[in-house]
C-alpha cells in the first residue's frame, strides 16, 4: 500500500478505508464504519464540523498531511477517536474511523472493554474502537503505512459502501460523510445532534 492511495479526497478516501484492517500488537479490528471530515476554508473541501476547520493549530496539524498518518483526539475528555489522515500534504483532512470488528486478538479486548455483552460490540463506535486498539494519545501522528510502525494499516479489495449523515455534528450535518458496509452488526445507529438544524433546513 503506497501513500498515493489515501492522497484524495476524504469520501474517496473513507470509501478505500472501509474493509480495511488495524493493527496494534495482538489485536487486529476490520473497518466497518467511517465518517470523513474535509478542510479550513482555504483548501479543497471547506467543513465547518471538522477539527481543521479553524486553521492549523497544536491539536491538529497532523490533519494537513501527510496522509497514512494517525489523527487521535480525546472526545469528552474520556474516548480516544482514531482517525486516518488523507489528502495531498497541505490539504487538511481526515477519516474517523467509527466501528470495527475485531478479528484478532478478541481475549484482550474482551479485557479492555468488560462492559461490551457481546463481540459485535467491542469496537462499534470511535470510543469503543480507540479502546479496543489500545491506542493512546502518545501515538498522534504515527505513521500507519510503516512497516516499523506499533500500528498498522492495511487496505482492502473496494467494497460496496452505504452511506448518510454523520453523527452527532451540529453543522454540516446533512452531508453523507458517513459510511459502512452494510450487514455488519458491529455498525453503529445514527444519532443526530440535537443542535443541528432541522433535517433539510439550510445552514
Amino acid at each position: 500500500m503506497t501513500v498515493d492511495q489515501l492522497a484524495a479526497d476524504p469520501v474517496t478516501a473513507a470509501v478505500r478505508l472501509l474493509g480495511a484492517t488495524l493493527t496494534t500488537g495482538p489485536v487486529t479490528v476490520r473497518i466497518v464504519e467511517v465518517e470523513a471530515y474535509g478542510s479550513d476554508p482555504a483548501g479543497p473541501w471547506p467543513d465547518p464540523a471538522a477539527h481543521s476547520y479553524p486553521g492549523p493549530t497544536s491539536r491538529n496539524q497532523v490533519m494537513f498531511g501527510p496522509p497514512g498518518r494517525l489523527y487521535v483526539y480525546l472526545s469528552y475528555g474520556i474516548h480516544r477517536c482514531v482517525n486516518v489522515v488523507c489528502g495531498p500534504p497541505g490539504a487538511a483532512a481526515a477519516v474517523l474511523l467509527r466501528a470495527g470488528e475485531v478479528i484478532a486478538g478478541a481475549d484482550l479486548v474482551r479485557d479492555r472493554r468488560p462492559a461490551a455483552r457481546q463481540p459485535a460490540d467491542f469496537a462499534r463506535g470511535p470510543g469503543n474502537l480507540g479502546r479496543a486498539l489500545g491506542i493512546t494519545l502518545d501515538d498522534y501522528g504515527v505513521d500507519l503505512l510503516s512497516a516499523r510502525s506499533p500500528i498498522r494499516l492495511q487496505l482492502a479489495a473496494p467494497m460496496r459502501a452505504e452511506r448518510g449523515p454523520r453523527v452527532g455534528v451540529s453543522v454540516a450535518a446533512d452531508r453523507p460523510w458517513r459510511l459502512w458496509l452494510p450487514g455488519s452488526a458491529a455498525v453503529s445507529g445514527y444519532r443526530r445532534s440535537p443542535r443541528a438544524p432541522a433535517v433539510g433546513v439550510a445552514e
